[in-house]
């Protein structure tokens, strides 16, 4: 699990980038547009929407562009797009699988943008089932470390569905059954406990080891995918150790 961690480590660093780029933001907006058009309005009814905004609003997206997206997604403001899921997978360097998740409403765009990407960064597609079988669906939870200790998020969620709890250095990541992860979540907020967000995650089941000059490659090949905004998460399968992570972030 250490090299999935580190890298969601890398990628809560990479999100402060994407921020000022906007990007992040724009997927964030189109997380909420997607969930108020599933499950409505309402945030209290709808734990989808109220965890998408929470995101949003721990990455700083306006309030005013978070109210937007709510009434484009349930149909009070026009101007919603039809967004689809798709899921491409492949392989990257040093064998490592790698699933895509797009939210888009141009269904060829997304596909050249991932194809293109997946070409120079030394990658290959796949054919659908033949990666998505070493991931399995997840709840993840992660948690500021400023805001508690270990033992007070293991305490809060034991009882409500969690399976393990992981230190990423800066934030503790809570790993439950993607169905139990609204009661965890529900469990952190009764115990006082601060959370930056809260999702459905693919969490690789058997991981690759990479070294030093593959780590390279592989988080080269995902940054070129993360730069197509029809690309919405990458999961990856490698692990890295904690040294190589350190060289790398030098």
């Amino acid at each position: 699990m250490s090299g999935h961690s580190k890298w969601a480590t890398t990628k809560h660093k990479k999100a402060v980038i994407d921020a000022k780029r906007g990007k992040l933001f724009a997927k964030l907006v189109k997380n909420i547009e997607v969930a108020a058009r599933t499950g409505g309005a309402d945030p209290d009814g709808n734990p989808t929407l109220y965890d998408a905004i929470q995101k949003a609003r721990k990455n700083s997206v306006p309030l005013d562009n978070i109210e937007r997206a709510v009434k484009r997604g349930s149909g009070a403001e026009a101007g919603g797009a039809d967004w689809q899921t798709i899921m491409y997978e492949g392989y990257g360097p040093n064998g490592v699988a790698i699933l895509i998740e797009c939210l888009t409403d141009n269904r060829n765009r997304a596909a050249g943008d991932v194809r293109t990407a997946m070409t120079r960064g030394g990658g290959t597609m796949a054919d659908p089932g033949s990666v998505a079988y070493l991931f399995s669906r997840k709840g993840v939870v992660i948690v500021p470390k400023a805001a508690t200790t270990e033992d007070d998020v293991l305490d809060a969620v034991l009882d409500a569905g969690a399976e393990e709890v992981n230190d990423l250095g800066e934030a503790f990541e809570v790993v439950s059954e993607a169905g139990d992860l609204i009661a965890v979540r529900t469990a952190l907020q009764s115990a006082g406990i601060d959370y930056d967000s809260a999702e459905a995650s693919f969490l690789p089941s058997v991981t690759v080891p990479v070294d030093e000059d593959g780590a390279r490659k592989v988080f080269k090949l995902i940054d070129g995918l993360d730069d197509s905004d029809d690309v919405q998460n990458v999961f990856a399968n490698f692990d890295v150790s904690d040294e190589i992570m350190e060289a790398l972030n030098e």
